[in-house]
């Protein structure tokens, strides 16, 4: 059976742990989207750690790790992950890489990066990790797959030379940078084969046997419905997309082979970057959250940079389950709300006077105020418990005022960062 775990909001809702969980009972776990931009933490037996490009199951020596042909493929990157989780003890994962994965290349850093500077003021947010550039390039078709990186010499450095003549000329009357050469590009390409040449797979041939053998297989997603390019706050949006829907192109297996779709909610809200958020908090109150939230706070497990805070968004959690097709709701960091005597809860967005329950486009977005509901809070430490009816009363109602605001089945409740740290509800 074919799982996915996505997001709902604007990503760091902690699928990380929902996927190393999961991936205990599965084959094969699968990265369809993204890159290197924004990570996930695991903590488990070996340790802590931030994955950027591995699936979050590569912990387990009976599983598979697959980065799928809709991944921004950072080839030095993962690499360095795959170093670093080896230097810590864990054993040498099985991992597969797409021969149709596109390669995030270093000018894709140095655009994204020159760009942002650029813009200044205006800028996305970005990470600096090439991602926009990428797939930029990829679908106005001058990007690189792995697989041509096993072409003739003569027909590749034909390409580089079509590919680099625009890159310089941005470089040289737009940024101001040095240009690039297509020898240079060439030897970054050839390191490139060396590293990855191993692990090259037709993964959707590999993924089509593995389905007709009832494998079960995880599809983990990067960042959350609100940084879809389509449906999310575009423009402060990511470059792929974000929902349960493209993990079947991400991976290249059918959609209807998709039976689960376990979408990560976090008890309160946080984001990285910039864009709207409507039920955003600041000062003492933020930094208070900020501080007990996630494990060890609450700031970007790639960039470090601190995650802005807020109170939890019926409105945006709704729609965000909604476009992702949620069959479940994995219900995470609960535990840090112990410290609040009550709680609020966005349950409306107030739009030039008028209260609706609808997620708007974003130029009603802007407008928006949050409506809230204040619940008690429960005034205990929650972690430990592996019972649903043993949590508090006002931590239940907690949750089933959420889940009946969002009209999505709560099954799971994450009570801590730790692998088995859950209480699954039967719904």
């Amino acid at each position: 059976m074919v799982t996915a775990i996505v997001g709902a909001n604007w990503g760091d809702e902690g699928k990380g742990k929902i996927t190393d969980m999961l991936a205990e009972t599965s084959d094969i776990i699968i990265r369809f989207q993204g890159g290197a931009n924004a990570g996930h933490t695991i903590i488990n037996n070996y340790g802590k750690f931030a994955l950027h490009t591995l699936p979050s199951g590569v912990f387990y020596d009976h599983t598979t790790s697959i980065i799928g042909n809709g991944v921004a493929l950072d080839i030095p990157k993962l690499f360095n992950e795959i170093r670093d989780i080896e230097s810590k003890g864990v054993p040498t994962p099985k991992i597969l890489v797409s021969d149709r994965a596109q390669m995030v290349m270093p000018y894709h850093v140095l655009f994204d990066t020159y760009e942002e500077a650029r813009l200044a003021g205006k800028s996305f947010g970005s990470t600096k990790s090439g991602i926009a550039p990428f797939y930029s390039d990829k679908y106005a078709k001058i990007g690189f797959q792995v697989s041509e990186l096993f072409d003739d010499e003569e027909p590749l450095k034909e390409k580089i030379g079509r590919v680099i003549a625009q890159k310089n000329v941005l470089l040289e009357h737009l940024y101001h940078q040095p240009l690039l050469t297509v020898d240079g590009v060439y030897a970054t390409l050839m390191e490139y084969k060396e590293m990855v040449a191993p692990y090259v797979c037709d993964v959707s041939a590999f993924l089509y046997e593995a389905i007709r053998e009832g494998k079960n297989i995880l599809l983990e997603g990067q960042l959350g419905s609100m940084k879809d390019p389509d449906h999310g706050i575009y423009p402060m949006v990511t470059s792929s997309s974000t929902l349960a829907g493209y993990g079947a192109i991400g991976a290249g297996i059918p959609p209807y082979e998709i039976k689960k779709i376990v979408t990560v909610v976090k008890a309160y809200s946080s984001a990285v970057g910039a864009g709207e958020f409507v039920s955003e908090i600041f000062g003492d109150e933020a930094d208070e959250l900020r501080r007990r939230g996630g494990d060890g706070g609450e700031f970007g497990a790639t960039t470090g940079r601190p995650r802005r805070m807020g109170w939890f968004d019926c409105v945006a959690t709704r729609y965000g389950c909604r476009i992702q097709g949620t069959t479940d709701v994995a219900f995470t960091v609960l535990d840090v709300l112990g410290y609040l005597d009550e709680i609020p809860v966005c349950v409306g967005y107030e739009i030039d006077g008028v209260v609706t329950k609808d997620f708007p486009v974003t130029t009603k977005l802007k407008k928006a105020k949050p409506v809230y509901e204040k619940l008690p809070g429960w005034k205990t430490e929650i972690r430990g418990i592996t019972k649903y009816e043993d949590l508090p009363e006002n931590c239940r109602n907690y949750i089933e005022f959420i889940e009946k605001e969002i009209g999505f089945p709560i099954t799971m409740v994450s009570n801590g960062p730790g692998r088995h740290e859950i209480i699954y509800r039967n719904k």
